[in-house]
């Protein structure tokens, strides 16, 4: 669910070469492999498409607020609809769980075209219906804005890679300006609302989401906002009472069930 823009030079700060020391996308496939990201997963979206989301609390899922609108009509799809699939990898998943309310960022605005006002507030908390506490599903911390060449990662779910997360665990910061980081991760669709963490101290924290690709002089790049602020307020919604509300709490899944899961991609 990511588009693809063109940047301004005014945000291009950084130095050419860039993205020389950036390491590969490698594909989480083993429970080894995805054993210290099983809080990452996949967010099924009323069958139109999936995102990427991660625990920041065993009841609360982080992801872009630009993932829980219909791109055709404009209208916020309905929480009944919109599923989070913990550590999903080749059609299982550690946990599955339902969404009970949702808020977005109060100056999100979904059809503003991608500026930095958008991108600087594409950020969203999913309120599950039951807490998520197997003990291989640990929620992520979140960490102060990371500074310009400070190194970062990504996990991300993504078209052509949507049945197993994959790492990239050397990208960069590129610049920051009005709120928008630029960052040389590889994204695609379907990597919305990703997490970007920082590994500093040798624990991953999570220090923005994934909210656009742009090109750069026919280089991708990915676009997030800086997350510390954005959060605060959709925590503070979250304890006023505010969100989209679905009423009744639906069925549960167990954990590790196998499934059919189609994924769906809308274009860019």
């Amino acid at each position: 669910m990511l588009r693809t823009i063109s940047l301004s030079l005014s945000i291009l700060l950084f130095a050419n070469g860039a993205w020389a020391q950036d390491s590969r996308l490698e594909r989480l496939d083993t429970g080894d492999a995805t054993r210290q990201w099983e809080a990452v997963g996949r967010l099924e979206l009323a069958g139109k498409g999936f995102c990427t989301g991660s625990l920041v609390a065993p009841d609360l899922v982080l992801t872009a607020a630009h993932c829980l609108y219909d791109k055709a009509s404009g209208k916020r799809i309905d929480p009944a609809r919109i599923e989070f699939m913990a550590g999903w990898r080749n059609g299982r998943a550690a946990a599955y769980r339902s969404v009970r309310r949702a808020v977005t960022h109060p100056d999100y605005d979904f059809a503003n075209g991608v500026t930095a006002d958008r991108v600087r507030n594409d950020v969203a908390l999913l309120e599950l219906h039951h807490p998520i506490k197997n003990t291989r599903v640990t929620p992520f911390e979140t960490d102060e804005r990371p500074r310009k060449g400070q190194r970062i990662g990504v996990v991300s779910y993504g078209k052509d890679r949507a049945e197993a997360p994959s790492l990239q665990n050397i990208c960069e910061v590129l610049a920051r300006q009005q709120g928008v980081l630029v960052m040389s991760c590889d994204v695609n669709f379907g990597s919305s609302g990703a997490p970007i963490f920082s590994f500093e101290g040798g624990t991953p924290r999570i220090v923005s989401v994934v909210s656009a690709m742009a090109e750069v002089d026919g280089r991708k790049v990915s676009l997030g906002t800086q997350l510390v602020d954005p959060l605060r307020v959709l925590r503070a919604a979250l304890d006023a009472g505010q969100g989209v509300f679905q009423d009744a709490a639906p069925k549960m899944f167990t954990s590790g069930t196998n499934r059919e899961m189609g994924a769906k991609f809308l274009k860019p």
